[in-house]
């Protein structure tokens, strides 16, 4: 029997060609319109994750790499990092970027991971997970290539609680992120985000859904006012 296209599809073809659209400016737009917090954003992902020195580890949607390369750090030369994205130009941008010799960077499906079950000692994920077709499988193929008792962290956009910061996101979104890719062609792209953030589950949700999908523990942890948020499992 035929996959079904939700394994075939990791996000739609729109967000495929986005993602590849974006990726000459990618870097230089998430430094700019998140003041360069971004890079603290993600490394407290990687904390999270618990990866540590001589593991084995992938960053699923690893985008342009910058992940990846803290992952690389916190893993050591012992250690091995996998970088995985389905778009190619992400990838080609990763690739150019300096970097250690334990990463390798795959074209691949984060909803059919080409992995073996139990490969991994950490996982991490970064504005990856709301963009993906199907949330419940994404998590289910995790958990898979995870080793029993370790954890994986992913990082998102979330939906503040407070009417205020509701507020203030979503003017951000309007008068400062689509104005800036505007300036760069980009108005479109950048366009997606509001509507996709409103679709994705809320933090609770996501607590449920990875439990659904077979993790023993699961929490998530509201960032930048709750505006951003880190959903943190175990195996």
């Amino acid at each position: 029997m035929a996959k079904s296209d939700a394994l075939r599809q990791p996000a739609s073809p729109q967000v495929e060609a986005l993602f590849d659209r974006v990726a000459p400016v990618y870097d230089e737009l998430n430094q700019t319109l998140s003041l360069g917090l971004h890079r603290i954003w993600k490394r407290m992902a990687v904390l999270w994750s618990e990866a540590q020195t001589g593991d084995r580890v992938l960053d699923i949607c690893c985008g342009s790499g910058d992940v990846a390369l803290l992952l690389a750090q916190q893993v050591g030369a012992a250690g091995q990092v996998e970088g995985l994205d389905f778009s190619h130009q992400q990838l080609a941008v990763a690739r150019q970027r300096p970097q250690p010799d334990n990463i390798t960077w795959v074209e691949g499906n984060a909803l059919d991971l080409p992995y073996a079950e139990g490969s991994f000692d950490a996982a991490t994920m970064s504005y990856g997970l709301r963009n993906l077709s199907d949330i419940p499988r994404a998590l289910a193929e995790l958990r898979r290539v995870l080793k029993p008792d370790k954890k994986a962290a992913i990082l998102d956009f979330h939906r503040p609680r407070s009417i205020p910061m509701q507020q203030f996101q979503r003017w951000y979104l309007h008068q400062v992120v689509v104005p800036t890719a505007e300036r760069l062609g980009l108005r479109d792209e950048y366009a997606y985000l509001e509507p996709s953030i409103a679709r994705f589950p809320q933090g609770p949700q996501q607590v449920r859904l990875a439990i659904a999908a077979g993790f023993s523990h699961a929490v998530h942890y509201p960032i930048a006012a709750g505006m951003m948020g880190v959903l943190v499992v175990k195996h």
